[in-house]
């Protein structure tokens, strides 16, 4: 009988709301990455951050996350890929870490680790060199919340803004905007079911095992709250920032 599973990220490529379009693109928004050192904070199993450096190979990469199935899903997929010789991956707290100033940071979803997106903004703004790009992924409310979704979420209407306010307030710490993109609906949908499937394969094999109805109730709330809850209402952004 199969283990319980410990996440929903088995089915996932990316742990955001993410295409392998997108990956392509906010990369290229990111160049000139020759000889350049990008550094990942929040990696998980850095998908994103061995897709650049198989992109330009003279590239070095750091990662770094408190998660460590991930950081080893990442070095295994890095080994496999045969490019572990130019990524380090970290198993550490994100916010005391200590690495070189980064020629490209990345920050996707990681915000919670700082405690928000303005001194998430500023921590990156002191860990890259001036002149240096952040690739910043957070989210943003795409319409104004109602109580349910608020209740669902947890959260309140000031933990994030619109769009534009996410633009001004990077700006405001100390940035120009380079290029800004929004996760669509296909996306935010495939990575929500994604995130279920793991769960719901399992629970296919091993209908009589004791974790079966904890894991079921998991993969209900969660997909309760995405489908009653924040789809449509919840939107994740990617800026790509220079640093002042």
């Amino acid at each position: 009988m199969n283990p319980a599973p410990k996440n929903g990220h088995a089915y996932l490529d990316f742990n955001a709301p993410m295409s392998d379009a997108r990956a392509y693109g906010l990369i290229t928004t990111l160049q000139p990455l020759a000889g350049k050192t990008v550094v990942d904070f929040g990696c998980g199993w850095a998908e994103l951050l061995l897709r650049v450096l198989e992109t330009e190979p003279t590239a070095r990469g750091l990662g770094v996350d408190e998660d460590a199935s991930g950081v080893s899903r990442g070095r295994e997929n890095a080994e496999k890929r045969g490019i572990q010789e130019h990524v380090r991956l970290d198993l550490a707290n994100v916010t005391t870490w200590e690495a070189p100033l980064a020629d490209v940071a990345i920050s996707i979803g990681a915000s919670h680790a700082w405690g928000d997106t303005r001194k998430t903004l500023e921590a990156m703004h002191e860990r890259i060199k001036p002149g240096g790009t952040l690739l910043l992924g957070d989210a943003f409310w795409e319409r104004p919340p109602g109580a349910d979704v608020l209740a669902r979420l947890e959260a309140t209407p000031d933990d994030y803004g619109t769009i534009a306010e996410l633009v001004d307030l990077a700006m405001a710490t100390g940035y120009r905007l380079l290029s800004l993109a929004t996760a669509s609906l296909d996306e935010w949908d495939s990575f929500e079911s994604r995130w279920c499937a793991g769960r719901e394969r399992w629970l296919l094999e091993n209908t009589d095992h004791p974790e079966a109805a904890e894991v079921r109730a998991v993969v209900d709330a969660h997909r309760d709250t995405w489908l009653h809850g924040y789809r449509g209402v919840l939107g994740f952004a990617y800026l790509t920032l220079a640093r002042v």
